[in-house]
Order: C-alpha cells, then structure tokens, then sequence
C-alpha cells in the first residue's frame, strides 16, 4: 500500500507550506487549522450553490438582468467534528434560496457525506 499515491488535495510543498505560515507544531494547531478550512469549504459551497439557484456567479453582469439577486448574509453557527464553526448563509431577494449542504435549521453538520 505504500507504494500506491493517493490523490492528494493539496501538495506535498503547499502543506509545508500551510504548515509553516500556521505554525503547526501540535495535533490541537491541526484542529484548528482543519476547522478553518472545513469552515471555508462550507462556506464556499454554499456561495456555490447559490450562484447555481440564480444562474449566475457573484459580480457576473448577467445578474444584472435577473429579477432576484443575492441580498447580503445570515450568520449561523453550525457544530461540527472540529467544533463550532461560524457561517454566513448566504440569502436571494425573493427568500427562494435553499441550500442543500447546511439546510434550514440544520445546526449540526458532523458526519456530512
């Protein structure tokens, strides 16, 4: 098994990297380190799938030409394996928004798949 190569998300030299930049010197820096990223990709998800709802991406001018737009954020703070991890959900003039990955009312994303 050690002679196969995992895919890997990220490079040997930009977790050297990440690794130095974060002073990673303890498995509690990884912790944090690893809620900071979770917290991002949720994040960015969510940016995601709203731009997928409207049409469009953030800053697109075509969404200049659409009835409903995006309309600011919610902060909501959902508990994961890492901790509690602080969001802003993103929201649509119209309120036709609905996100799949942190749904409505979901306060607890441990064990997402």
């Amino acid at each position: 098994m050690a002679d196969k190569e995992r895919k890997r998300l990220l490079s040997k030299e930009q977790l050297r990297t990440l690794i130095q930049e974060e002073n990673i010197k303890t498995t509690d820096d990884i912790q944090r380190v690893l809620k900071e990223m979770f917290g991002d990709v949720l994040q960015e998800a969510l940016e995601a799938e709203l731009g997928h709802s409207l049409g469009y991406e953030k800053n697109d001018a075509a969404g200049k030409e659409t009835g409903n737009r995006r309309n600011g954020h919610s902060a909501k703070t959902v508990r994961s394996e890492f901790g509690d991890v602080e969001l802003a959900i993103p929201r649509d003039r119209d309120g036709e928004f609905d996100p799949v990955i942190v749904k409505k009312h979901q306060k607890n994303v441990a064990g997402i798949e």
